[in-house]
């Protein structure tokens, strides 16, 4: 029988994982291999796809890719899982310390001064960006790795002057599925970092280990931070840290990076593994046999070559073994050495009674296993995870999971739009108002110049100041979006989401950067990296402009308020409604036209519901406020002024009293016949749509200025006018930094 047809709270053995390709990888990657035991925890509402349980985490899979997994179904009821004895603690080897296989001062010491650059690697919802945040402090900046649109992030950390660490994406495992595991890959072959800070989850650890094996086999120094640590010792388990050290060769530093535990113990590691440049002590992980002859036999073949393209022998010779084609691009290989290798591996699949993946996948599992079995005590279910699944039974219920999802959105835009943003804009307007106020006073008994005080006051602060008093409702609403989304529901939500999505031809993982474009299209563009198909990212990418950013929340307001008051919520509401209506409708235009053929596969992990750390959730508002400022200081203060200009003078550059004789007027003119049926043909309008390519809260910056003010657009246009303009805002090009994204 296969996976799809076992019930729900059924368990079976996995006897065949069929299939090829990157996908198969994957799943194997993940633990399901022959001999592993799953259980169907649940079906979507929509009752696609599944949810496993499968090596203490959960995992999501399509009921189409279910089908390519054999199991053996078995019977009864799940026995008790007993609680290991704990571990006496075993004499500490001393790695990176004073110990006995590196002792402190010796190795192969780097020169004094040389810039120690660290790779942070670790699975997703392991809490690596909230270690990064607790290792570099505000000490970091953002940008993209040499030629992808993944993020990435760089910092010193803090104390140390002369180090470098970068937060790689979150991966599974090295195995080239996705773009991030791609972009970690390289970065460590090709940017060679002093050193490698790998985060596991201690609460997963045998899932985390998977990885560890992989970058262990890199050859490069490397410390590894069980996270998560206070978790597991609440809940009964311990991990005999010493005794993990030994087998795997590496420091090893219990830590809990939400509550800074451990983290300065660990940086003292990292550090002094990278300086005196302390490699792994073990890379050969293979129990006697045939996988363990086959991989020798292919090292010692291709090594002259591995150090030719600077590879680690190991590393090439598994990725090799697993029918890695880039890595075999990588080596250079000739016709004769591929045929020998390939001859070697059928060898090996035929002792073995594996394929080479599955093989390879078994290897290292056996080898985490014995790692667990030797220093783990397994803690009893933990609190978290029981609490996870009450809260499922509502969240991800099969008639409930939808109905509460859109309420919770609901609550949000209440919440951010008519309570706690609205309150603290309108705090922040009054601000600017009397601050405005001031300076108008100050340069009028001052006898400024006339021209320079309208620049001032009319041109930059009116303009400007009404942009940022929008700052607090974007703050606002990313807040509200960040705690969804380090608690783990926005999982949730893609998991729920996908058999809906599946039908616009996307992944349920397309949620996640849609949900994004509510906040900004920019880093909803970007977050598209974690698709790991063109496909899907292209046409995901290709949407998220019909969510209405938070850049289009000043157009918005500015004109609910002066045309419809009353009907604030319904309006507000209506857009949002009718931006995602259009969107569906875009998305069934590409699946017949521009991007025919199936969305990615969904295999996900699901990880627990957490509290947000209020560090990460900081920084990420900061961030967000920060860009937003620097916005409004530099795209939309050149736009205020160029406007300003424009419609104060004419082409003789004398001041005019009337803007419909400025410069501006005769420029705008010439779009409006064009949007005159919209309701739009007013010259000041077409301006500042204009505007609005540059940066979408111009908009109403420009109209301010150009109509004098909230009541004189109130005046000039119609309620029919003023809806279809906000119609139009919400469906033209988004702004310049999105298109360019």
């Amino acid at each position: 029988m296969t996976l799809k047809e076992l019930k729900v709270g059924q368990r079976g053995l996995v006897t065949s994982v069929k299939g090829q390709g990157a996908l198969r990888q994957h799943i194997l990657d993940m633990g399901m291999i022959p001999g592993t035991e799953v259980k169907v925890e649940k079906l979507a509402p929509l009752g696609d796809p599944m949810e496993l349980r499968v090596r203490d985490y959960q995992l999501t899979i399509r009921l189409s890719d279910a089908e390519n997994i054999g199991v053996e179904a078995i019977p009864g009821e799940e026995a008790p899982k007993s609680q290991a004895r704990r571990r006496s603690v075993t004499e500490h080897p001393g790695l990176g310390e004073m110990g006995k296989f590196h002792p402190k001062g010796t190795g192969n010491p780097l020169p004094e001064g040389e810039v120690l650059t660290f790779a942070l690697v670790g699975n997703q919802n392991s809490g690596k960006t909230t270690l990064f945040n607790q290792l570099t402090g505000a000490n970091q900046h953002v940008g993209n790795f040499p030629g992808v649109t993944v993020d990435r992030k760089d910092g010193a950390i803090r104390g140390y002057p002369n180090t470098l660490v970068t937060d790689l994406p979150g991966i599974y495992s090295m195995s080239p599925y996705s773009g991030e595991e791609l972009v970690s890959r390289r970065f460590v072959l090709e940017e060679k970092p002093k050193a490698i800070i790998n985060i596991v989850d201690a609460t997963s650890i045998e899932r985390s280990l998977y990885l560890t094996m992989q970058l262990l086999e890199m050859d490069v120094p490397m410390v590894v931070a069980l996270n998560m640590m206070d978790e597991l010792t609440g809940n009964g388990g311990s991990v005999d840290v010493n005794a993990m050290e030994s087998l795997l060769g590496v420091p090893v530093m219990p830590i809990s990076a939400v509550k800074n535990s451990g983290v300065a113990e660990l940086i003292e590691h990292a550090v002094h593994v990278a300086r005196y440049q302390e490699k792994p002590l073990r890379q050969d992980f293979c129990a006697a046999g045939a996988v363990h002859q086959s991989l020798h036999a292919i090292s010692h073949l291709i090594e002259d070559h591995a150090r030719a393209a600077g590879l680690p022998v190991r590393f090439s010779a598994c990725k090799l073994a697993e029918g890695d084609s880039l890595m075999a691009d990588q080596l250079d290989l000739d016709a004769n050495e591929k045929d020998g290798i390939e001859h070697i591996l059928v060898q090996m699949e035929k002792e073995r009674g594996l394929d080479r993946s599955a093989a390879m996948a078994d290897m290292r599992f056996s080898f985490i296993q014995s790692v667990c079995e030797k220093c783990v005590t397994r803690p009893r279910e933990s609190r978290e995870r029981q609490r996870s699944q009450r809260a499922d039974r509502i969240l991800t219920g099969k008639y409930t999971a939808i109905p509460v999802f859109v309420a919770i959105m609901a609550l949000v835009f209440y919440l951010t739009f008519n309570v706690i943003g609205a309150f603290l804009q309108g705090l922040l307007e009054d601000g600017i108002g009397r601050f405005t106020q001031w300076v108008d006073g100050a340069m009028t008994q001052g006898g400024v110049n006339p021209v320079v005080h309208d620049l001032i006051v009319g041109g930059i602060l009116e303009g400007v100041g009404s942009v940022l008093s929008f700052l607090p409702i974007i703050v606002t609403l990313f807040f509200f979006l960040s705690l969804l989304e380090d608690s783990g529901y926005i999982a949730r939500v893609a998991f729920f989401m996908d058999t809906l999505l599946r039908k616009l031809g996307l992944s349920g993982r397309s949620i996640v950067p849609l949900l994004i474009g509510f906040g900004c299209t920019v880093p909803a563009v970007m977050s598209t990296r974690t698709l790991p198909s063109d496909r899907d990212r292209r046409m995901t990418i290709l949407l998220t402009p019909f969510m209405s950013c938070t850049a289009k929340l000043p157009i918005y307001a500015f004109f609910v308020n002066a045309f419809f008051p009353a009907q604030g919520g319904l309006v507000m509401t209506g857009l949002y409604v009718f931006g995602i209506l259009m969107g569906i409708l875009a998305a069934l235009v590409c699946k017949k036209t521009l991007f025919k053929g199936e969305a990615v596969p969904f295999v996900m992990e699901l990880p627990n519901y957490r509290l947000p750390g209020l560090r990460s959730v900081a920084q990420i508002l900061w961030e967000k406020a920060r860009d937003f400022l620097q916005r409004a200081f530099s795209v939309i203060l050149v736009a205020t002024v160029v406007v300003w200009f424009l419609k104060s003078f004419d082409i003789r550059l004398n001041m005019v009293s009337d803007t419909s004789q400025s410069l501006l007027a005769g420029a705008a003119g010439l779009l409006a016949p064009i949007l005159a049926p919209l309701g739009l043909g007013d010259w000041r309008v077409c301006t500042a749509l204009i505007s609005g390519f540059m940066a979408k809260e111009s908009v109403v910056s420009v109209l301010r200025v150009l109509f004098g003010g909230e009541g004189g657009v109130a005046a000039a246009m119609s309620p029919l006018a003023a809806m279809c303009l906000l119609v139009f805002s919400l469906l033209y090009t988004p702004c310049v930094a999105a298109v360019a994204s």
